[in-house]
């Protein structure tokens, strides 16, 4: 996946899966600044590694920035 495509699917998916405004969605922001609580940082890891076939350690990602996810999802195998 290209990391254009993740940027791009990312903020689709935290607005019809979390009830994040798509515009509230940046590179420098944070899920926790999302106000996504501990349950939704683990739901959210378990549908990107649905969504995307990538796993994110819940135990991180609260504190990744929405870039760093990105870059994560469009990480080579």
């Amino acid at each position: 996946m290209t990391n254009a495509i993740a940027r791009g699917r990312l903020p689709h998916l935290l607005d019809t899966k979390f009830r994040v405004p798509a515009d509230q969605v940046s590179d420098a922001v944070t899920l926790k600044d999302l106000d996504l609580d501990s349950l939704a940082l683990v739901e959210f890891s378990l549908t990107a590694e649905e969504e995307f076939g990538v796993l994110i350690p819940e135990t991180e990602i609260g504190t990744m920035t929405v870039l760093e996810i990105v870059d994560q999802l469009t990480m080579p195998l």
